[in-house]
């Protein structure tokens, strides 16, 4: 039951922020767009760091001086895992109407928009279910309160990610309820994702420092690639800067005094 309350929980801080275009204007500001992509880099790089690196080190602290490759190989297939699908995957940002991924003129640009969080969300997804799985393995370096920590970390980063996606949509025309709708959506992929992980891991738990490193370099792909830019473009990148120390400093708070 704890686990898949955990699953769950960033799933519900997504739709949280897509209630927001029931009390926001049709487009949200600027500078809380940047203040908000800034907020969930920090959450993640965080979350990359204390609730899935670390941990991955510990576990194979077996290796002695050797201990770093599980890490270093697990980031690395993350990264690239994530390359592949912002490669394949058809799909636009809220501040740019340029399309990536694979060319289609068939979907349509509100389906791309929504893509775009997808994208995001599947490693989070991962993360989530990959510390989850973790804390059920023997000798586990995770405890159930730092894979709260984790969940509880990602629903705050969820909440301006959901609000993020409603308020684009409600500003191309579409209804509260439906632009509601579609940022509630964008945010299923999640604990799909989670389970899905939880599924496949317990099964190899000798591959669970592979697999938390793996969880962090797709997290860190999209903060680097995506977030971060997005937040520092045009005038007040400050903001961005602000919002993503506001960000790491509380996820780092959570993982350390829940962990």
């Amino acid at each position: 039951m704890n686990i898949l309350i955990g699953v769950l929980i960033p799933f519900f801080g997504t739709i949280l922020g897509a209630a927001c275009v029931f009390i926001m204007k049709k487009e949200i500001n600027e500078l809380v767009n940047k203040g908000l992509l800034g907020f969930a880099s920090g959450v993640m790089i965080a979350a990359s760091v204390w609730s899935l690196i670390i941990p991955s080190l510990n576990m194979s602290s077996n290796m002695g001086k050797l201990s770093f490759i599980p890490a270093a190989l697990g980031i690395s297939i993350g990264i690239v895992f994530m390359l592949l699908l912002d490669i394949i995957i058809p799909h636009i940002h809220s501040n740019n109407d340029k399309q990536e991924g694979l060319k289609s003129e068939k979907i349509k640009k509100t389906t791309m928009l929504v893509l775009a969080v997808v994208l995001h969300n599947i490693p989070e997804g991962m993360a989530v279910g990959v510390v989850f799985a973790g804390i059920m393995g023997q000798d586990s370096v995770i405890t159930i309160a730092g894979a709260f920590a984790l969940s509880i970390g990602i629903a705050i980063q969820n909440f301006p990610e959901g609000a993020i996606i409603s308020m684009p949509l409600r500003s191309e025309g579409f209804s509260k309820s439906k632009s509601f709708l579609y940022g509630a959506l964008s945010g299923v992929v999640e604990p799909i994702a989670a389970l899905l992980t939880i599924l496949f891991s317990s099964t190899i738990e000798p591959l669970m420092p592979y697999l938390l490193s793996f969880a962090a370099g797709a997290m860190i792909y999209v903060v680097v690639e995506e977030l971060i830019p997005e937040s520092s473009a045009g005038e007040h990148s400050n903001i961005g800067t602000i919002g993503f120390a506001l960000g790491f400093v509380i996820m780092m708070i959570l993982d350390v005094s829940l962990g």
